[in-house]
């Protein structure tokens, strides 16, 4: 009988990439062989960034489909960029499976699909394998996609996803309020990009009533009431490269691993670390405030800078005053860097992974969103597990400098948000650790996707998620 054989396939976003990369090697752990699905941009990305001792071996095949745009054209303009996926992509992997399915001994026996690539999963249904949807954003923000009908019977978006009215959307009475620029679908300027991105989760919605699992990352120590209101969600997570004692991969930029050795120089409890994800962009006056409102904290500071994150330079004089005091690095090794004894506080975008990343390290957050549900993030830290204070704008909409040493002064002045970033991070280590919630999940699935036998329309058994 032939081995297991699992064909994934991520969203092709950084944020998307590194979970479902980190639910891949955990697969390969367990023998199970794995064809990983970039595209042709991502896919040179990663491989040009893999470290020799992240070991993908003869378990993990790493291979890639086109996305339908040249090499040149802009990825960061979504609407183009999602209407090309759609366009290309399904034709793409059907040619891709039907090859490999050549050889009846490495045949494809089942699909693990990003929610956001639902058409995945249509094809999987239609090519009779086995599949599954994996969620790397937060259950809130999947419980979002998954009530459109809902949103569009109660008047709150159009049928293309364009919203109707500035109302706070209530999913249930115990999920906070969601405003209409965090969906994650309408948080753009323009109607043919909502219209565009909307198109993709509608097939979220539609791939949820196919698939035998839908597993997320995440736990419902983090966010029990949205996955009350979706039981079919099930957490396995969060799934983290410490989780498994090894290296992170799946990244499009180069680590720089030199500041752990920076950070070992300095005192317990000291460094500010700031990172804001591979989206988020700063125009001249915000970056240079929040240059010189780190100056003004007087502290150690770690500071992710992005290629591409802005297009301005640092004040006149910056590098000379600040010195040793602060260490900026295009891209860091982020779960080790957040480990690590000598952090204060995470200054983040509150992507999920980020998010996810600060909660399991026991870090308080100073949350500045940039984008779409990163707005909803922040709403979970600062409200409901209250680990977190967000910034405020000034009428120019500039997080000022003053406002950013007033707000890290506050966070560390105060050892209740410490003592709550500690609480949680115990809950989320229990659920991952064996006999917790999403480590039953996990095994149930991985036991799975071993089983050949399995019926590619068996559905899992329910789980409590009620304590």
């Amino acid at each position: 009988m032939a081995k297991p054989h699992v064909l994934v396939i991520p969203y092709p976003a950084q944020g998307h990439v590194i979970p479902i990369m980190e639910l891949a090697q955990r697969l390969v752990e367990q023998g199970i062989r794995v064809t990983f699905v970039n595209t042709d941009i991502n896919h040179k990305l990663v491989k040009s960034n893999c470290l020799d001792k992240d070991g993908f071996g003869d378990q993990m095949q790493m291979v890639s489909i086109p996305d339908g745009l040249e090499p040149w054209e802009d990825r960061s303009d979504l609407c183009k960029l999602t209407l090309s996926i759609l366009q290309t992509m399904p034709r793409k992997l059907e040619e891709l499976i039907e090859t490999i399915n050549k050889d009846d001994q490495s045949k494809v026996t089942c699909i693990i699909a990003d929610g956001g690539m639902g058409w995945a999963i249509q094809l999987a249904k239609k090519m009779g394998i086995k599949r599954a949807a994996f969620g790397p954003t937060s259950v809130a923000t999947l419980a979002s996609m998954l009530s459109i009908h809902k949103l569009i019977d109660d008047g709150i978006i159009n049928k293309n996803g364009i919203p109707l009215t500035d109302k706070t959307i209530q999913l249930s009475e115990t999920m906070p309020p969601i405003k209409r620029g965090t969906l994650s679908w309408a948080c753009f300027e323009d109607s043919a990009t909502i219209e565009a991105v909307f198109q993709v989760v509608v097939l979220v919605e539609e791939a949820s009533k196919l698939t035998e699992w839908f597993i997320c990352n995440s736990s419902p120590e983090l966010e029990i009431a949205a996955f009350n209101l979706y039981p079919k969600l099930l957490p396995i997570g969060p799934l983290l490269a410490s989780n498994r004692l090894a290296n992170q991969t799946g990244h499009f930029w180069q680590e720089d691993s030199s500041c752990l050795a920076w950070l070992d120089e300095q005192p317990t409890g000291s460094v500010i670390y700031i990172a804001f994800g591979s989206f988020t962009i700063f125009n001249q006056t915000q970056f240079e405030e929040l240059a010189l409102g780190l100056e003004l904290c007087d502290k150690p500071f770690l500071w992710v800078v992005r290629p591409g994150m802005t297009k301005t330079d640092y004040p006149n004089g910056y590098m000379e005053r600040v010195g040793s005091n602060g260490r900026i690095v295009r891209w860091a090794p982020q779960q080790k860097v957040l480990a690590h004894p000598s952090i204060a506080c995470f200054v983040s975008h509150c992507g999920w992974n980020s998010t996810l990343e600060g909660v399991t390290n026991g870090v308080p957050f100073l949350c500045w969103p940039y984008f779409g549900d990163q707005f909803h993030n922040e709403t979970y830290i600062c409200e409901i597990w209250k680990t977190g204070l967000g910034f405020k704008k000034d009428e120019s909409g500039i997080i000022t400098r003053g406002e950013i040493r007033s707000k890290v002064e506050q966070l560390l002045g105060d050892n209740i948000y410490k003592v709550k970033a500690l609480d949680i991070k115990e809950k989320v280590t229990s659920c991952i650790s064996k006999g917790g919630c999403s480590h039953k999940n996990l095994t149930s699935f991985l036991e799975w996707i071993q089983n050949n036998d399995a019926d590619a329309n068996d559905q899992p058994d329910s789980v409590n998620l009620n304590f």
